[in-house]
């Protein structure tokens, strides 16, 4: 394994609240800290794809305040100074404007990787090779902004989409990017599968921290001018106040929305797509987990333990060990049982599960 380059660094995002996920995902222990995955969290399995991406020392978290303790505890090796701690939730735009001002003031040739915490990626090489092909692009050329696309496997209506362009001259698979598309009507997704140029925005980048600061400067000013009041105070004595009067502040929108589509009409810059062959599953609804989960014979998943009698396509949760989840002549079922909540749904509903947690407005 190489040895990545000393001003290469990586954040990975962990603010979302994961509504789709309730009731095991709550306020206050979010999905990427669940331990859902054999065990292991998102957020340590997203970890865990940083080895021979960036050194440790180099590695960051950008998550809720409230959450730095259980972040901690999740990933040990990871100092109070490496998770950056947001007292309100303010979109992806200012958790990585947070990160690209920090990083610049800290180190003015920071390029930094944005990666998220709630996707199965596999195989580890590939992400580790498009990595380093995003990290060499904006290295040799700091306007560009690289996006990664997802190959994808079926017309999906639930993600946005990247276009690709012609090649880039000399970085064997990578492209320029034409055009960001969001979530597209099932007509539409399947135009995009058959024209092969479209992949699913993964919603990981590359950016040179002080090009992205010039960005925000230049399409969210107030944004841009907040963040550097941070940075300015980020090692000093007033650095928690300055953070807790200024973030809440701060315009709340996307990084694609705020940056990756009017940098796409920028002619100063150059947005970049590195597709990355990969399985990629975004772990964001109890369908989608039950993906991660060995069905039976009929379909049937389970975490913890679960009977059932002439089911079909039942999924059935359990955060206690030694609670049965027991069903009969279900089907297109959920079931999810925690300590204090049992929630039920047809599977056909698993996107309104988010309302549900809304309406019982409770951690």
């Amino acid at each position: 394994m190489k040895t990545p380059r000393t001003s290469r660094y990586a954040m990975i995002m962990a603010g979302g609240a994961g509504k789709r996920l309730w009731p095991m995902s709550r306020p206050d222990r979010p999905k990427q800290l669940l331990p859902l995955i054999d065990g292991t969290s998102l957020i340590q399995l997203a970890a865990q794809r940083l080895d021979g991406v960036v050194q440790p020392s180099h590695r960051l978290v950008c998550t809720g305040e409230r959450h730095r303790d259980a972040v901690r505890l999740a990933l040990p090796a990871f100092t109070d100074a490496q998770i950056l701690g947001e007292p309100v939730g303010r979109d992806t735009v200012n958790a990585v404007g947070l990160t690209a001002a920090v990083l610049h003031a800290r180190d003015p040739d920071a390029v930094f990787a944005v990666l998220t915490s709630d996707h199965l990626i596999e195989p580890p090489a590939e992400f580790v090779r498009a990595m380093d092909v995003g990290f060499t692009l904006v290295e040799n050329d700091p306007r560009r902004f690289v996006t990664f696309a997802i190959e994808p496997t079926r017309p999906a209506t639930g993600f946005g989409y990247v276009e690709r362009g012609e090649p880039i001259d000399g970085y064997p698979g990578a492209f320029h990017a034409l055009q960001f598309v969001e979530k597209p009507d099932a007509a539409t997704a399947q135009e995009y599968l058959d024209a092969g140029t479209f992949g699913w925005n993964s919603g990981m980048f590359v950016f040179h921290a002080g090009r992205f600061m010039a960005a925000l400067d230049s399409f969210l000013p107030p944004s841009a001018a907040g963040l550097r009041r941070v940075a300015a105070a980020w090692n000093t004595p007033d650095a928690a106040a300055v953070l807790a009067e200024v973030y809440p502040t701060l315009e709340a929108t996307s990084v694609d929305y705020g940056v990756m589509e009017p940098a796409a009409r920028d002619d100063e810059l150059v947005v970049c797509c590195v597709p990355m062959a990969v399985k990629w599953r975004d772990v964001g609804s109890w369908p989608s987990y039950g993906e991660t989960l060995k069905p039976d014979a009929n379909e049937c998943r389970t975490h913890g333990r679960a009977i059932h009698i002439d089911g079909r396509n039942v999924l059935a949760v359990a955060d206690d060990p030694d609670h049965l989840i027991a069903t009969v002549g279900c089907r297109d079922l959920i079931v999810v049982h925690t300590s204090d909540v049992t929630m039920v749904c047809p599977v056909e509903a698993a996107e309104d599960v988010k309302k549900l947690a809304e309406a019982a407005g409770r951690d």
